[in-house]
């Protein structure tokens, strides 16, 4: 039974693999979707918008740590327009800041993730990590008007 399953993730990992060769803004798309849509979560839980809810307040920062891990990848030298990008130019100029942010990202998430044990500690940990996502999107982001 485990082998099976090992296969058909294989497979899944593959296909996002392959997919995010082939149009990797929409990839970039999809990830920012993913971590906007666990934001929205996370601040309703912090404003008192939603019940704290200790699985979700950890999903949140799962979600954020994959996002870190993968995003990364998906800056190839013919994704810097098209497909309604609002990638910077930066992030090609600075990939090495560009990934640096993403990893510290990545390891904020990861920490957060191991410290949120109630709504308090999620609060603290969710607001630190946030930031993270302010300063990417305010250097490596176009704004759009």
């Amino acid at each position: 039974m485990i082998r099976p399953l090992v296969a058909v993730i294989a497979l899944a990992v593959g296909a996002t693999v392959v997919i995010a060769q082939q149009n990797p803004i929409e990839a970039r798309k999809n990830l920012m979707k993913g971590n906007s849509a666990q934001a929205r979560i996370g601040a309703a839980m912090a404003k008192g918008e939603a019940p704290f809810d200790l699985a979700k307040a950890k999903q949140v920062f799962q979600v954020y740590q994959e996002t870190a891990a993968k995003f990364g990848d998906l800056f190839p030298a013919n994704s810097k327009s098209g497909g309604e990008t609002s990638a910077a130019p930066k992030v090609w100029e600075d990939m090495a800041g560009f990934k640096a942010q993403l990893a510290k990202f990545g390891a904020d998430a990861k920490a957060a993730e191991a410290a949120v044990k109630d709504l308090d500690s999620f609060k603290a940990q969710f607001g630190d990590v946030a930031k993270n996502c302010g300063g990417c999107h305010r250097d490596y982001r176009v704004r759009r008007s």
